[in-house]
């Protein structure tokens, strides 16, 4: 095509607008993670809500001569939409740079979710740990040897994460507690935050249980959350040593059990197990191993017929435009970081069957999440 009729063709010009943006997105998160980091967020709301932009200067903390850049920073979080302008900018958020005088920087609804929790927002829990644990230098480093990893042979690393980092994502937290702590830090904030919905909305999963096993529950955070709003549940966590044992869990409170152990090899009996976030980092044979040893968790010669497994996880093909993108997003990261994957219907029904239950139930809980009864 001549560059003169290309020049005039809208199509192929927004493509390239497009194109620009998909290619660079990898900033978005570099600037979620550097405003988490600088406690940009937290400073709004500590400034009353709207903050103008000599109330960053002086809250955020950057040297002098880093001062300059801030506003740059700000425009881009307003453009991606983690804050808001107040007043909106009539000429667009082109003029920040020229006039941030009269402008005041706002939080927006995912802002909010990023406020420090001796601040938080209406009582929400700051996912601002999620953020970090999700944004560091082994997911970043992984998901960049993605095509290496695709034209590899047989012989090559089993995911991504093998071929930057020499091991999987399980033995680098072993090998580094402050990893581990970030990584599951990070799940304790998201847990919170899911089970509010799971236990508001859908409260009647817990019907008739009286004991629950948490199993990879991490720092107890879900446990704490189930066992607070139903108080006749008895709660456990079965987890690694380096989780238990280590730094993630320091001081057990609220009741919960804390129990060193291999899901792979053994769960204590119990009316209901729960497992979430923890099959998609399984491939299907892994996962029917694990759901064999809740299989016998959950049945006992006191109940022949079986409690039940809980599972909070993605089920592949929401309706919604953009809990579908979060999905197969997190069903790369899947790709990049374990052995795993996120699951549509059919493929989470064949893992089930293949372990020997014979029904479930799902109900969507959180945006791109459901919840799954499976059955003995």
């Amino acid at each position: 095509m001549a560059a003169s009729s290309s020049s005039s063709n809208p199509e192929l010009l927004q493509a390239h607008v497009e194109l620009w943006n998909l290619t660079y997105s990898y900033l978005k998160s570099m600037a979620l993670q550097c405003a988490v980091e600088l406690g940009i967020p937290t400073a709004v709301h500590r400034a009353g809500g709207a903050a103008s932009l000599p109330e960053l200067l002086a809250a955020v903390p950057v040297p002098e001569h880093r001062k300059p850049h801030l506003p740059r920073l700000l425009r881009f979080l307003v453009v991606t939409g983690i804050l808001s302008l107040d007043p909106p900018s009539a000429t667009g958020t082109a003029a920040l740079l020229e006039d941030n005088s009269r402008v005041h920087y706002r939080l927006t609804p995912l802002s909010r979710l990023l406020v420090d929790d001796d601040a938080a927002v209406n009582g929400c829990t700051s996912l601002a740990p999620f953020v970090l644990s999700q944004t560091t230098k082994f997911h970043v480093g992984a998901a960049l040897r993605l095509s290496d990893w695709f034209k590899g042979g047989a012989a090559e690393a089993e995911m991504p994460f093998r071929m930057a980092h020499g091991t999987d994502p399980w033995d680098a937290m072993r090998r580094d507690p402050v990893v581990s702590k970030m990584f599951h830090d990070g799940l304790g904030a998201d847990s919170r935050l899911a089970l509010d919905f799971v236990v508001n909305q859908c409260g009647a999963v817990f019907d008739g249980v009286g004991t629950l096993v948490d199993v990879g529950g991490g720092d107890g955070s879900s446990a704490r959350a189930i066992a607070r709003a139903f108080p006749h549940v008895k709660c456990s966590v079965l987890d690694l040593p380096h989780v238990i044992g280590g730094n993630v869990v320091k001081q057990p409170s609220d009741g919960v059990e804390y129990i060193v152990g291999d899901m792979m090899s053994f769960i204590p009996p119990t009316d209901a197990v729960l497992l979430k976030y923890i099959l998609h980092d399984w491939n299907d044979e892994d996962c029917v191993k694990i759901l064999k040893q809740c299989k016998k968790a959950v049945c006992s010669e006191n109940k022949p017929s079986g409690g039940k497994v809980i599972i909070i996880d993605t089920v592949v093909g929401s309706p919604d435009k953009d809990a579908f993108q979060a999905q197969v997003t997190a069903d790369v990261l899947m790709m990049v970081m374990t052995s795993g994957k996120e699951r549509d219907e059919h493929e989470w029904r064949k893992i089930f069957m293949d372990a020997g239950f014979t029904h479930y139930k799902t109900s969507p809980v959180l945006g791109f999440l459901s919840i799954i009864e499976l059955y003995p």
